[in-house]
C-alpha cells in the first residue's frame, strides 16, 4: 500500500475513571511568563472548571511558562482532557481582556498554550510521592528560588495558591 498523504498520528492517553494523574503543561513561546504574571487568571479559570467539573489537585507548582499538577478525578470520571481543554481556554479568553493575544498555531491551537500536555497516570503511592517531591522541587531545579518553600505559587504553600 503505498502512502498518499500526510501522516496522522493517532494520540491516546491513558484514562481511568476515579485515577490519579501527573500532568506538565506548557506555553507554546517558552519565552513568555503569562503563568505567572497572570496566576490571578489561572486561579480563575481552575476554579470556574471545577466548580463545572469537580476534581482535586493533590500538588501544583505553576511556573513562568510551564506547570506541572497532580489531578485526582472523580469516581467514575476520566474526562481530564476536557477540564484541561476548558481551563486553556478560559485561562485565553481572560488573557485576551487584558489585551494579551497570540496568533493561532499552524495546527489550529491557541497560540498561547502548547497544544499537547504530558499526562502520566500515578500507579501508586509511591509514584505519588516521587512526583510530589518533583512538583515541589521544581522552581529550586529551574533557578528560581533556592529553597522550594520560598516559591509563592506551589501547593508547598497551600495558602498562597487558594
Amino acid at each position: 500500500m503505498a502512502f498518499t498523504g500526510a501522516l496522522m498520528v493517532l494520540y491516546r492517553r491513558n484514562r481511568v475513571a476515579g485515577g490519579c494523574y501527573f500532568f506538565t503543561v506548557t506555553l507554546h513561546d517558552r519565552r513568555q511568563r503569562y503563568l505567572t504574571e497572570h496566576v490571578d487568571l489561572l486561579r480563575e479559570a481552575f476554579r470556574v472548571v471545577m466548580a463545572r467539573k469537580p476534581f482535586t489537585i493533590d500538588a501544583i507548582v505553576v511556573l513562568p511558562e510551564h506547570l506541572h499538577c497532580i489531578w485526582t478525578l472523580p469516581a467514575g470520571d476520566d474526562d481530564y482532557p476536557a477540564r484541561w481543554q476548558a481551563i486553556k481556554a478560559h485561562f485565553v479568553r481572560a488573557l485576551a481582556k487584558r489585551g494579551i493575544t497570540a496568533a493561532t498555531q499552524a495546527d489550529g491551537g491557541a497560540g498561547i498554550w502548547q497544544r499537547r500536555y504530558w499526562e502520566h497516570t500515578l500507579r501508586d503511592d509511591e509514584d505519588v510521592a516521587n512526583h510530589v517531591q518533583y512538583i515541589h522541587y521544581n522552581p529550586v531545579k529551574h533557578g528560581l528560588v533556592e529553597r522550594a518553600e520560598d516559591w509563592p505559587y506551589s501547593s508547598l504553600r497551600r495558602d498562597r495558591w487558594r
